[in-house]
């Protein structure tokens, strides 16, 4: 089961995808630093997620 599947929208932090300004969807949910994002579509979340991994990863000097 990926983590989407037990994200729940009601849950997210925010109620417009952060990329777009569109209203977020329960199928686009990503668990970041322990909160749930939501954004409109898969794209602007996989868009989110591939993002921030860079930059975690520059700050944990990796």
């Amino acid at each position: 089961m990926a983590v989407a599947d037990i994200l729940d929208i009601v849950d997210a932090v925010n109620e417009l995808c952060p990329w777009s300004g569109d209203p977020i969807s329960a199928d686009s949910l990503t668990l970041y630093r322990g909160k749930v994002v939501g954004f409109c579509n898969p794209g602007c979340r996989d868009k989110f997620e591939k993002a921030t991994s860079h930059f975690d990863a520059a700050i944990d000097g990796n």
